[in-house]
């Protein structure tokens, strides 16, 4: 309510008599910044949490279905390194286990996205947080299901913390 001058309760109201339900996800979004003046981040936050509310997606699902999970880790490496960590063959296969991924874009140091094996999609973005720090966000798109949601987000956790130990130990 602070941010968009409506609580949760009086959106739903509002989308409601817009007929929102029935609309797709952009155009709920669209409608929420137009109609209503609210700023793109903050109609894509009233759009996903009125879609959750109403039932059309669960947590971590898009409209069309599939999920996705995101994870951010900050790493004690300037970008660079962290950028190559991800986008260099030899590099990724110390920590990421035996996956044979696909480089379908790579912007350095900036973004890359890996194609994997069973069709989904890996979107990682890398910032530097100084000379010495940078993070890397990634969402991992696609996912057939729920189960398939929670065995990413758990694969994704052991894997940055087996990119984390294999930079400490470089640093040792």
């Amino acid at each position: 309510a602070a941010k968009t001058g409506r609580t949760w309760r009086q959106w739903m109201r509002v989308l409601d008599a817009d007929d929102a339900a029935a609309m797709r996800h952009r155009d709920i979004a669209a409608l929420v910044h137009q109609k209503h003046g609210i700023g793109d981040w903050w109609a894509q936050t009233v759009t996903v949490g009125y879609e959750r509310i109403k039932g059309l997606r669960d947590r971590g699902q898009r409209r069309d279905g599939a999920y996705e999970v995101g994870k951010t880790r900050t790493f004690s490496v300037p970008v660079n390194t962290l950028f190559e960590a991800w986008a260099e063959n030899a590099m990724r296969r110390q920590w990421l286990d035996t996956v044979e991924v696909g480089v379908r874009t790579a912007t350095r140091p900036k973004s890359i996205r890996l194609q994997w094996p069973d069709g989904t999609i890996v979107v990682v973005g890398f910032t530097p947080k100084g000379n010495a720090k940078s993070a890397a966000s990634l969402v991992h798109t696609k996912l057939r299901d729920r189960a398939a949601a929670d065995k990413a987000k758990g694969y994704w956790s052991d894997r940055l913390d087996a990119l984390a130990s294999l930079f400490a130990a470089r640093n040792a």
